[in-house]
């Protein structure tokens, strides 16, 4: 089959690719775009190793066309860290032990990230659904929900910095509802955009 030219949105960078019109999102970043940390797993949608963000929220990319995403801001594992920085969550994650053999870890990060940038004040409960759809078989998930926490508030003291002392508390009591939908909205993205990818199974 004919490559076809595309152009994709990644990590704030516009790459223009040729590749195969039914490759997925996850064949496309990895194969011609150089992003491998983004991970072949089950390519069924089951265990959240190619979990990439797209405008912010965590979708499989094994079950993605790259036409479903458009002019979406796509972000992967590379494009956390800025200007040579660690993202909280890559630090955390290295400090409290949580990737073993690391397979996972990218997903893991993307979906925590995902989590905590609408809202770093988070319970261990909503940590715990937002990885729901990320499988590790090494950790026990225990060090895992604690790197997220550390890293949560690691991001709650630079959350409380941008906004300022009363701005913060005035901000904290008029939006906790809108977090709470958007905590759910993080947590839920796995289930609804799996279901609707999925209703003609994976695309190959």
């Amino acid at each position: 089959m004919t490559k076809e030219l595309l152009t994709l949105n990644v990590n704030g960078d516009r790459l223009t690719v040729a590749a195969e019109p039914h490759h997925t999102l996850l064949e496309v970043l990895r194969e011609e775009c150089g992003l491998t940390g983004t991970k072949h797993g089950c390519e069924l949608g089951e265990c959240g190793a190619c979990t990439v963000l797209v405008d912010d929220l965590p979708v499989l990319s094994c079950l993605t066309l790259p036409a479903q995403v458009g002019e979406s801001a796509i972000t992967t594992v590379e494009g956390l860290a800025r200007g040579g920085e660690l993202h909280p969550l890559q630090t955390a994650f290295a400090e409290e032990g949580a990737a073993q053999c690391g397979y996972c870890t990218p997903g893991m990060l993307m979906a925590a990230k995902a989590l905590l940038d609408i809202d770093p004040r988070v319970t261990r409960e909503d940590i715990a659904q937002a990885i729901a759809g990320n499988l590790c078989r090494c950790t026990g998930y225990t060090a895992i929900y604690e790197a997220v926490e550390r890293a949560a508030l690691e991001m709650r003291g630079t959350h409380r910095t941008t906004l300022g002392g009363s701005a913060a508390r005035a901000d904290a009591a008029g939006s906790s509802a809108n977090e709470r939908a958007g905590r759910a909205q993080a947590s839920g993205a796995y289930g609804a955009r799996s279901a609707e990818r999925s209703a003609d199974g994976p695309a190959r």
